[in-house]
């Protein structure tokens, strides 16, 4: 059974910063397409992951860009988010995401579109104030 579990969220101050953690279970973070996804108040759950990590690299929406970083840890099977220079507007529920169907190599890619990925985790609350 696969599983992601989001960690590493809170409340900080605009200009701090978190790290978010994804803990997976039961499929290698190298064999699958990693997304970080938010949903922020009001909203539904964004369409394009915010970031996202493959074996052919790592790609970032416009607005989190220069700020944001998305890493990976093959021993410890995990997916990080480090966050900078938070900006309220970053407030939102942030979810893991696995499109266990490519990987970013053997000819395949990774893309941030929602629907490409089949496993999700339960999210993890970022609030940041002004």
């Amino acid at each position: 059974q696969v599983r992601l579990e989001e960690s590493g969220g809170g409340s900080v101050q605009a200009g701090g910063s978190l790290r978010l953690s994804c803990t997976i279970s039961g499929v290698r973070v190298n064999s699958a397409c990693m997304g970080w996804f938010r949903q922020t108040p009001g909203n539904k759950r964004a369409e394009f992951a915010i970031a996202m990590i493959g074996n052919d690299g790592t790609e970032y929406d416009d607005s989190v860009k220069d700020r944001f970083t998305v890493s990976r840890d093959n021993a410890k099977n995990v997916v990080y988010l480090q966050m900078n220079s938070l900006k309220p507007e970053d407030s939102a529920i942030y979810s893991c995401a696995a499109d266990r169907r490519r990987t970013g190599s053997d000819g395949t890619s990774c893309y941030r579109r929602d629907f490409m990925y089949d496993t999700w985790g339960q999210g993890t609350q970022v609030t940041v104030s002004s």
